[in-house]
């Protein structure tokens, strides 16, 4: 049976945790709702952290974003987070589930599933992501990827952007964090061997996007936009089975 951590200990974690919170930089707007399954996860109806649509009634998030189901929202067809366009879909969220061997202090296994409290309606702004296939060969070092947010854009800012911003990434391979944290195999890392395009603060639990498939979640990182230290990614495909049993078999 899968089992979710407590709630009350997920909210400390994450708000002890926000300084390691995977922000992006280097990048640019982009064309407005052309991102369909980009999803902003607000709380007291402030973006907080990214998401990812895989299903009408499903996103897929970091584990690190939970809040209480009632204090958040989820917002799909959304670009300037500080208007509203009349195209937003605005969501409550009637479940939330951790992967049940989350862990807090390395950050490995960071998903999180959140359920909408009713199916999105599709339609050309709002299209569920491409989840990865099942046996296809893992991501080679140096292929490149898109990663996307309202995340701030500089490292020392403290501002959001308020418009939806990509930049292209490329996967790192062996990437080490030394004596700081260990990169699992569950983890992924992605950025530019020169530096100067990551995620960065804000852009957490957003969408990592390589090949048109969906293989990564924002997650932790040292500062942003470091040659040394490149952004740290969930690796999504090793949860494909595990969001696809959720999604089959939920009945609430």
């Amino acid at each position: 049976m899968k089992k979710c951590l407590d709630y009350t200990l997920l909210l400390i974690i994450s708000i002890l945790h926000g300084s390691l919170q995977q922000r992006i930089i280097g990048g640019q707007e982009v064309e407005p709702y052309s991102i369909k399954y980009q999803a902003s996860i607000q709380y007291s109806n402030s973006h907080y952290c990214g998401g990812t649509l895989v299903h009408p009634q499903w996103v897929v998030t970091a584990a690190h974003c939970w809040r209480p189901s009632y204090l958040i929202k989820v917002v799909l067809s959304e670009h300037d987070i500080y208007k509203k366009e009349g195209f937003e879909q605005v969501f409550n969220v009637s479940r939330i589930l951790v992967y049940y061997l989350y862990n807090y202090r390395t950050f490995d296994h960071d998903i999180m599933l959140l359920k909408l409290e009713r199916p999105a309606e599709l339609n050309a702004n709002i299209q569920p992501a491409a989840l990865p296939v099942s046996g296809t060969p893992p991501l080679q070092g140096g292929s490149m990827c898109t990663v996307s947010g309202w995340g701030v854009t500089q490292v020392y800012s403290y501002y959001l952007s308020s418009v939806l911003r990509a930049v292209d990434v490329q996967i790192i391979p062996q990437c080490q964090y030394y004596y700081y944290y260990r990169i699992t195999d569950n983890m992924v890392c992605a950025g530019s061997p020169l530096g100067g395009k990551d995620s960065c603060q804000g852009d957490s639990g957003g969408p990592l996007i390589c090949n048109g498939r969906f293989e990564g979640i924002v997650s932790w990182g040292i500062s942003c936009a470091n040659p040394y230290f490149p952004g740290v990614y969930t690796k999504v495909r090793n949860y494909i089975a595990w969001i696809s049993w959720i999604i089959e078999n939920d009945n609430s």
